[in-house]
């Protein structure tokens, strides 16, 4: 009887092994492996797979060729003054009239310094010889610029110049034959398309995430300016991006840039599924109008419009949903003086369908005043074609070029231009920096060197000749009330010339 049962184990285990056996493929030379689990099978031969990822699946070689290429950008912000308890005890009616920070430039208060803040972010090298795109965010109000290279080599950055209505920026290190990444053409991504987001999450240095393309022209209401002069245009993916992806890579499968990455849709600070990219079309134009201008050319159509949609179709009796309708047109403008009207729906520009106005954005932004577009447009069911030669903010086809300010001496001190870099820390439009007040007839009014004069009573500083203008303006009335900012972010006012 025992050996009936034992004969019978021996016989299911058999069959159990030969079948499991029979799904395997032949090979007399694999060495044999006894099985702990008869459902695991150990053994030392691994498998050398000859499968080939089909075209077009393969991240590898992106990867590899464009992460050299991307920096971590690491920024310094000099520590502000916090306003004291002695502050709070200033005479309301003077902290209503000179600011929070008038008794710190005048004897009283005692406020102390917070430490240093740091922040990181990313950047792509675009020049062998050390031109670095990011985001302007990014460098946004920074005392210091670094890059640290994917092989750890560092770098103090300068900054070249910003563009905040496309939220880029310009670095320039001082370095020669560098690891860098072609533009690519963003206007032949397709939505669907394989892409891969490179950058520094988290500090996570050279971080590659993969996704597609999700949706282009996107619009998503994060550069509103009070000028109306910020433009968004993005790529939608949804490869993942996070904190410190800002400046980053977006590349094709070729290793070509076709943008920078720059926000993401998140009600919790972190990745949820999308992310934002600035086309390389607008970054290409923006980098090469720093260089050549050192301030970006904006090329103006001269129109207000709206996107099509079913309700102004049937208003308007319009015969389709297609382009942007005109609903105003600027005076002196590139429009008008084409021939468009208000009513017009504007189809395509240069062969381009445009259906929503950041598509239109996006295609004029691209040029410069005095360029010529052709412009498709529907009036009244017909279609018609013009030629647009664009034209500045100020109704004229130049270019606009950095005006050259130098300084000035006046009333014994020393009037001097604000640099870029102070201008983007400070968060201000121009200014005066004055230096030289111990032996000038400044001397007796408080201010310090280094302050930097922004208004004088209702007038904006821009310039050094600005105070000369205005302070000797002042001089034939009750004097003037000086309005500025430290370099450390401290506000001040000083009246100059007024009765004691």
């Amino acid at each position: 009887m025992m050996l009936g049962l034992l004969g019978s184990a021996i016989l299911g285990g058999g069959v159990a092994v030969g079948g499991y056996k029979l799904l395997e493929p032949t090979n007399a030379n694999a060495p044999q492996a006894v099985a702990a689990d008869p459902n695991v099978r150990y053994t030392s031969e691994l498998r050398n797979s000859d499968y080939v990822v089909p075209e077009g699946l393969n991240f590898v070689a992106a990867a590899s060729s464009v992460t050299p290429a991307v920096v971590h950008v690491m920024t310094e912000y000099a520590p502000k003054i916090r306003s004291s308890a002695g502050s709070e005890r200033m005479d309301p009616l003077l902290r209503q009239f000179f600011g929070e920070d008038f008794e710190q430039y005048h004897g009283g208060g005692s406020g102390r310094a917070q430490g240093p803040q740091m922040g990181s972010g990313s950047g792509v090298i675009i020049a062998a010889n050390g031109y670095i795109v990011t985001n302007n965010h990014v460098i946004d109000k920074a005392d210091k610029i670094e890059v640290v290279l994917d092989d750890k080599r560092k770098y103090k950055a300068e900054l070249v110049g910003t563009d905040p209505t496309t939220d880029l920026a310009l670095l320039k290190v001082q370095a020669d034959n560098l690891p860098f990444v072609r533009y690519g053409n963003s206007d032949n991504v397709k939505v669907g398309e394989w892409v891969l987001a490179i950058g520094n999450p988290f500090n996570l240095n050279s971080t590659v995430t993969a996704g597609i393309i999700s949706a282009k022209g996107r619009n998503i209401g994060i550069l509103q300016r009070e000028d109306r002069m910020g433009l968004e245009s993005f790529l939608q993916t949804d490869a993942v991006v996070n904190r410190g992806n800002s400046g980053g890579a977006l590349v094709n499968l070729n290793g070509d840039l076709v943008g920078i990455n720059s926000a993401i849709a998140s009600q919790s600070g972190n990745f949820e599924g999308y992310s934002f990219a600035v086309p390389s079309s607008i970054v290409s134009k923006v980098v090469d109008d720093l260089l050549k201008y050192k301030v970006v050319q904006r090329a103006l159509l001269g129109v207000q419009i709206r996107e099509v949609d079913a309700r102004l179709a049937s208003e308007k009796k319009l015969k389709n949903l297609n382009g942007v309708y005109v609903e105003e047109l600027s005076e002196n403008s590139a429009a008008s003086a084409a021939g468009l009207e208000k009513g017009d729906v504007i189809t395509e520009i240069n062969g381009a369908k445009v259906n929503t106005s950041s598509q239109l954005q996006e295609q004029v932004a691209r040029y410069r005043p005095g360029d010529k577009i052709k412009v498709a447009y529907l009036r009244g069911g017909d279609e018609r074609k013009a030629t647009a030669t664009l034209r500045n903010a100020t109704g004229t086809t130049e270019v606009v070029r950095a005006e050259v300010v130098k300084a000035v001496k006046y009333e014994g001190a020393t009037l001097e231009p604000v640099t870029s870099q102070e201008l983007s820390k400070l968060g201000i439009e121009g200014g005066a920096k004055i230096k030289g007040i111990r032996d000038s007839n400044f001397r007796q009014t408080g201010i310090a060197d280094g302050f930097i004069i922004t208004r004088i009573d209702k007038n904006k500083v821009t310039k050094p000749q600005d105070v000369q203008r205005y302070l000797e303006i002042a001089k034939n009335g009750d004097g003037a009330l000086v309005e500025g900012i430290y370099p450390d972010g401290r506000k001040a006012y000083y009246p100059i010339g007024q009765a004691e």
